[in-house]
C-alpha cells in the first residue's frame, strides 16, 4: 500500500514508518525540515516538506495514498505558525493561554482529519488516527466501545476522535488507535519523562493523594504495530486501544523514580499537586486505566515488548542520568 504519514520523524511516528517499510509499504512521511527529511529517507522513505497547517499539501499526498497514519498534533507552542502562536499569546488574558492553546491545536487538528477525509472519501481510502487515552471517562478500565469523553482532563481531542469516526459515512475506513500517557523505551517514557524531570529539579518524586489512580502504557514497537493492523485490517468506525499494561498505580511510578534517582518520595494534598506538576497536575491526578482485551482479540495483536518499570529503570540507570 502507498501510506502517507504525519509526525513521520516523531517518537511514536518514526517507530510507525519502520513498521510500515518493513512490512513492505510504501510510505511518505510529512517532515518540518531538511534534517528530519533526511533521517526519514534513511528509513527507507520518502519526505514531503511542511506541517499539519499545509492543507494543501495535505490534500495532495493523501490524494495520492491508499491509506494515511495521523500522529503529529501540536504538544508545544513552537510546532504552531506564527500566526497561530500570536492569536495564543496576545488574543486573550495571560491566565488563559494554555486553554487558548489547547483549542489551536484541536482546531488544526481537526482541519488535517477534514482535509484527509476529503481526499480519502472518493477513493474509500484509510485513515487512522492517534489519540489519547487521558480523553476517557475516568475511574474504570476504559473499553473500546466507550465514546470519549468532553469532562475528561484530555476532552478536549475528543472533537478530533469525532472528525474522524464521522468520515465513515463519506466511505473513509477511518479508525482510531488511543494511546495511554506513557508510550515508552529505553530512551523515552511519555509523561513518565516530565515526572521525572519533575523529580530532578524539585529533588522529590512526588504522587497526588494516596497514588492508588492509574496510568496505562505500551511500548512504542507495540504501538507502531498496532497501527499497521489497525490500517490494513481495521474496521471503518473501530477504535483501538495501544494498552499493553492496563494499568499501574501512580504510587508505584514515582517510587521507582524515587528509588532510582535516590531521592524521598512524597505524598501530595490536592492542593499542593498544581504547584509541583505544573500543566501536568490534572494528569498526575487522574484514574487512567485501560483495557485492550477487544483490540487484542480482533486485530491479532499481542504485546511483546519490555513493560515500563524495565524501561523506566533502563532510563535512570547510571548511564541514562
Amino acid at each position: 500500500m502507498r501510506i502517507f504519514i504525519t509526525g513521520a520523524t516523531g517518537f511514536i511516528g518514526s517507530a510507525v514508518v519502520r513498521e510500515l517499510v518493513t512490512a513492505g509499504h510504501a510510505v511518505t512521511g510529512l517532515v518540518r525540515s531538511a534534517h528530519a527529511a533526511a533521517a526519514l529517507e534513511r528509513m527507507g522513505a520518502k519526505a514531503r516538506r511542511g506541517t499539519i497547517e499545509d492543507l494543501d499539501i495535505l490534500r495532495q499526498e493523501a490524494a495520492l495514498a491508499d491509506g494515511v497514519i495521523h500522529t503529529a498534533f501540536f504538544h508545544a507552542l513552537s510546532h504552531a505558525s506564527l500566526g497561530i502562536r500570536a492569536r495564543i499569546l496576545f488574543g486573550g488574558p495571560p491566565a488563559r493561554i494554555v486553554e487558548r492553546f489547547a483549542a489551536a491545536a484541536v482546531g488544526v487538528d481537526q482541519r488535517a482529519i477534514e482535509t484527509f477525509g476529503e481526499a480519502l472519501g472518493m477513493r474509500k481510502g484509510s485513515l487512522v488516527i492517534a489519540f489519547p487515552t487521558m480523553a476517557m471517562a475516568a475511574g474504570r478500565p476504559a473499553q473500546e466501545t466507550d465514546d470519549a469523553d468532553r469532562r475528561a482532563v484530555g476532552g478536549a481531542r475528543a472533537h478530533s476522535e469525532q472528525a474522524a469516526l464521522g468520515l465513515v459515512r463519506s466511505g473513509v475506513n477511518a479508525t482510531v488507535v488511543r494511546l495511554p500517557p506513557s508510550v515508552h523505551d529505553e530512551t523515552k517514557l511519555g509523561l513518565v519523562t516530565r515526572l521525572i524531570e519533575i523529580a530532578r529539579k524539585k529533588r522529590m518524586s512526588a504522587y497526588p493523594g494516596d497514588g492508588l489512580n492509574r496510568w496505562a502504557a505500551v511500548h512504542r514497537l507495540d504501538a507502531s504495530r498496532l497501527f499497521r493492523l489497525a490500517l490494513e485490517n481495521g474496521e471503518p468506525g473501530a477504535r483501538y486501544h495501544g494498552a499493553a499494561e492496563e494499568g499501574m498505580p501512580f504510587r508505584d511510578i514515582a517510587d521507582a523514580i524515587g528509588r532510582h534517582l535516590d531521592i524521598p518520595v512524597v505524598p501530595l494534598l490536592a492542593k499542593d499537586c498544581a504547584k509541583h506538576f505544573g500543566w501536568l497536575a490534572p494528569f498526575a491526578a487522574t484514574d487512567n486505566p485501560v483495557s485492550s482485551q477487544l483490540t487484542q482479540e480482533r486485530l491479532g495483536w499481542t504485546p511483546r515488548h519490555a513493560p515500563l518499570m524495565n524501561d523506566l529503570a533502563a532510563a535512570l540507570s547510571d548511564r541514562g542520568r
